[in-house]
């Protein structure tokens, strides 16, 4: 695989790169002078997805925050007082924080440990850095799959694992989701640590790896896109607020 090309799954970018990405993700949505540019943004990401292949994650993404916009609008028009500032207060962080969110669900859903760790080794980042991440990297899927089992296991209990559920029967729902969940998630980090240090994780010398990891075009086009945005947001408040 080259870096930045077209695969038969989708597009495919050095994860020195999405780390970039994240990084101007980050600071267009600190900088977003209105809704609709923050709309604009989960756009592009949601775009950037449908590259990769997450056709589906992209469109759901894109959809709930363009309903959270409507809901952030009509609350700003019809409530008053201490239920307004409270809900304006929460959804102003919200629209902060769910940029960058799904842009990092597009980034850990399509970065290898492997290649994130050759990456890495590129820029000769710290081990001290590298090691969580890459563990970070296939922690989070693991325990996705643990929560499907768990899900899978309460509807043999006949509980809801939903937020009807947990309103009906709250007790029971805590005690089938969060008891188990913790658990799993002890258990996986400390599995994926062993793992990890067992395939040679804090070895010094230089890493290989079956894909060919640079920067290509479509790794430039899209840093280009994203930095875009990021100046729209700098200098088109005018324009956007």
């Amino acid at each position: 695989m080259i870096g930045g090309a077209l695969s038969r799954h989708g597009l495919w970018l050095d994860p020195r790169t999405k780390i970039l990405l994240l990084l101007l993700c980050i600071l267009s949505a600190m900088m977003a002078p209105s809704l609709f540019y923050e709309l604009g943004l989960v756009v592009l990401i949601g775009l950037l997805g449908i590259c990769f292949g997450k056709w589906k994650y992209a469109w759901k993404g894109v959809l709930f925050y363009a309903l959270i916009v409507l809901l952030t609008f009509w609350i700003m028009d019809t409530m008053t007082g201490t239920w307004r500032t409270m809900f304006i207060a929460f959804l102003g962080l919200f629209h902060k924080v769910y940029p960058c969110g799904m842009l990092s669900g597009i980034v850990i859903s399509t970065t290898k440990v492997s290649e994130f760790l050759s990456a890495m080794n590129r820029i000769h980042a710290p081990q001290k850095l590298v090691i969580p991440l890459a563990v970070m990297l296939r922690y989070i899927p693991t325990i996705q799959e643990d929560w499907r089992f768990i899900k899978d296991a309460m509807r043999m209990r006949d509980v809801s694992p939903s937020l009807k559920g947990l309103l009906t029967h709250p007790g029971i729902t805590v005690e089938c989701i969060y008891v188990p969940l913790m658990m799993a998630a002890s258990k996986a980090a400390d599995e994926l640590s062993i793992a990890s240090i067992t395939r040679g994780i804090e070895n010094p010398k230089p890493r290989t790896c079956l894909v060919q990891i640079h920067i290509g075009l479509m790794d430039i086009a899209a840093v280009f896109c994203f930095a875009g945005a990021l100046v729209v947001g700098l200098y088109g408040k005018g324009a956007l607020g």
